[in-house]
C-alpha cells in the first residue's frame, strides 16, 4: 500500500516535471520566433529609403496634431458688401468730380483716388515722356480705351472737366421736377479749338475786325517770365514796318492771362496780335510729322540731348507755314523793311567766297505760300532723319540739305536770298553791332556798316544765343536801328 502510493507520487512528480519542460520549450520557441520577427523588422527597415520614413513620420505627426488642436470657427451669414467708397481728388485745381460706375467712360485727363474693399485690377498706363514741358498741351480723347490710358502730354488747369454721368449710386428723384441740362453742366466754358481761333483771328475776328494783309508767325517755347524786352522789341519792329499785319504767337505760356496783359500795349494801339496754344495733331495731320509725333508720344523716339522744345519749334514753324501760309520770324529779329514784296523765299546764312553760291541756309526767317511743296519736303526730312543729339540737324542744316537736293528741280518755285537780306552779320561778329564808337575811325566804320544794312537788309538777326548778355551801347548800330524801328520810342512812357 505504501509502495503503491509512493509510485503514484513519483508519477505525479514526473508528470509535472514533463509539463514544466514542455512549457519551457514552448517559451523558448516563442522567444526565438519573436526575436526572429524583431530581427526581420529591423532588417526590413533598412530596405525603405530614409526620406520615405521621414515623410511617413511627418504625416503621422500632422494627423496627431490636427486631431488634438482642431478648432471649429463659426462663419457669419453671407451679406451683401457695402458699396465702395470713392474719394474724388482735387486734380490740378479741378472741381471735385461726382461718383461714377465702373462701366462709365472716363476722360483720360481726369484721375481719381479710389478706396474700396475689393480693388479692381490696375490698368496699363503709358506715361508721357514729356509731362512738364511748357510747350505741350493736352489732347483729350473722347472715347479712351478701357485697357490703355494715354495720359495727356501736359495737364492744363484752365480746362474744365465734365462731370461723369450714369453714377452707380442711386439718387432720389423728386416727381414732377426736371432739371435742365444747362444747370447740370455748369462749368467754365471750354476754350475754342486752335483751328477756330486761328481762322477767326486771320479773318478779322479780333476787336479790330480787319482782315490780315500779311500773316506773321512766332513760336515761344519758354516761360512767360522769360519773354523780355528783346522779344517785345521784335514785335515793335514788326508792327512799325507792317501796321496792317497780323502776328500769331504759338505758345502755351503766352496763351494765358499774363500773356494777354503782356501784349495789351499792342492791342490797345489797334494792332492785331494773339497768342494761342498749339494743337499738334491738327497742325501735323496729313503729313509725316503726324506719324513721327505719335511715335514720340509712345516713347519710340528718343528726344536726344538737344531740348525737345527747340526741335518741336523747328517742326512747328514748318507746319504753320504749310497749313496757313505766311511769314515766320524768330523772336530775336529786328525788322527794318516791309516784307510784302517777298514771296516763297528762304535766306542764306553764309556763301562760298570762291563760287559765290550759298553754303548754308537758315530757318529763322521764311516766307512761303500755303501748301508749298518745299515746306512738305522740309517736314518729310524732319520726320525721316530726326536726330535729337545734333544741334541744328533738324533746323538750319535740314533746310540746307533739302534745298541742295531739290534746287535743280523745276517742280519747286522758291528763291534763296543772299545773306545781307536776313543775316547781314554772322553770329561770330554780332557783338560788333552792340558796341558804340571807340574813336573816329571806328565811328566811320559804324556809319558805313549802318548804311549798308539799311540799304540791303530787310531785318537783322541778333543771334540771341551769342548776344543775349550784350548791352546796347549808345551810338552803336543796334542803338540806331532800334531808334528807327521802335513803337514806344520814349523810354519814359514805354510799357516795359
Amino acid at each position: 500500500m505504501e509502495k503503491s502510493s509512493l509510485v503514484t507520487v513519483n508519477n505525479s512528480s514526473s508528470s509535472k516535471t514533463g509539463i514544466s519542460k514542455s512549457t519551457e520549450g514552448h517559451f523558448h520557441i516563442v522567444l526565438h520566433q519573436s526575436r526572429k520577427c524583431k530581427r526581420s523588422l529591423l532588417e526590413s527597415r533598412f530596405c525603405f529609403p530614409t526620406s520615405l520614413i521621414a515623410v511617413l513620420l511627418l504625416l503621422l505627426l500632422t494627423y496627431n496634431g490636427a486631431s488634438i488642436f482642431c478648432i471649429s470657427i463659426p462663419f457669419p451669414a453671407k451679406t451683401s458688401p457695402a458699396p465702395a467708397t470713392f474719394l474724388p481728388g482735387n486734380v490740378h485745381g479741378e472741381q471735385p468730380g461726382k461718383l461714377a460706375s465702373s462701366s462709365s467712360k472716363h476722360s483720360s485727363s481726369v484721375m481719381y483716388a479710389v478706396k474700396e474693399e475689393n480693388p479692381t485690377p490696375l490698368l496699363k498706363t503709358r506715361l508721357p515722356l514729356f509731362r512738364k514741358s511748357e510747350f505741350l498741351v493736352p489732347h483729350v480723347n473722347s472715347s479712351p480705351s478701357k485697357e490703355n490710358i494715354h495720359m495727356p502730354i501736359l495737364q492744363n488747369s484752365s480746362y474744365s472737366v465734365n462731370q461723369v454721368k450714369n453714377s452707380s449710386i442711386p439718387t432720389k428723384k423728386k416727381p414732377g421736377k426736371k432739371k435742365s441740362v444747362s444747370k447740370l453742366r455748369r462749368s467754365e466754358a471750354q476754350p475754342k479749338p486752335f483751328a477756330v481761333r486761328v481762322k477767326e483771328f486771320f479773318n478779322g475776328g479780333s476787336s479790330t475786325n480787319t482782315v490780315c494783309k500779311l500773316r506773321f508767325f512766332m513760336t515761344w517755347i519758354s516761360s512767360l517770365e522769360s519773354f523780355n524786352q528783346r522779344e517785345l522789341f521784335t514785335i515793335e519792329s514788326l508792327f512799325k514796318s507792317h501796321p496792317n499785319g497780323c502776328l500769331l504767337i504759338v505758345s502755351k505760356s503766352m496763351d494765358s492771362s499774363g500773356g494777354v496783359q503782356l501784349l495789351k500795349p499792342f492791342s490797345d494801339k489797334g494792332f492785331q496780335i494773339m497768342a494761342v496754344s498749339p494743337d499738334f495733331n491738327y497742325l501735323f495731320e496729313d503729313t509725316l510729322a503726324a506719324a513721327w509725333f505719335d511715335q514720340l508720344q509712345k516713347g519710340n523716339i528718343r528726344p536726344g540731348r538737344v531740348t525737345l522744345g527747340q526741335n518741336l519749334s523747328n517742326l512747328l514753324r514748318l507746319a504753320l507755314l504749310y497749313k496757313f501760309g505766311g511769314i515766320y520770324i524768330d523772336t530775336d529779329i529786328i525788322i527794318l523793311k516791309n516784307f510784302s514784296k517777298l514771296r516763297n523765299s528762304i535766306g542764306a546764312q553764309t556763301i562760298d567766297l570762291e563760287t559765290g553760291s550759298w553754303s548754308r541756309l537758315n530757318n529763322a526767317v521764311m516766307i512761303f505760300d500755303k501748301n508749298h511743296p518745299l515746306l512738305l519736303k522740309f517736314i518729310e526730312e524732319f520726320a525721316l532723319t530726326f536726330d535729337g543729339n545734333k544741334w541744328g540737324h533738324n533746323g538750319p542744316y535740314l533746310v540746307s540739305r533739302v534745298v541742295s537736293r531739290v534746287s535743280a528741280s523745276a517742280d519747286y518755285n522758291f528763291t534763296v536770298l543772299p545773306p545781307p537780306v536776313f543775316y547781314p552779320v554772322g553770329w561770330g561778329r554780332i557783338d560788333g553791332l552792340f558796341y558804340g564808337p571807340r574813336d573816329e575811325a571806328h565811328s566811320k566804320w559804324l556809319r558805313s556798316q549802318l548804311r549798308h544794312i539799311r540799304k540791303e537788309s530787310f531785318c537783322v538777326h541778333l543771334w540771341n544765343r551769342h548776344s543775349r548778355n550784350l548791352e546796347v551801347e549808345e551810338g552803336s548800330i543796334i542803338d540806331q536801328i532800334m531808334s528807327d524801328s521802335c513803337l514806344f520810342c520814349n523810354s519814359s512812357i514805354s510799357p516795359w
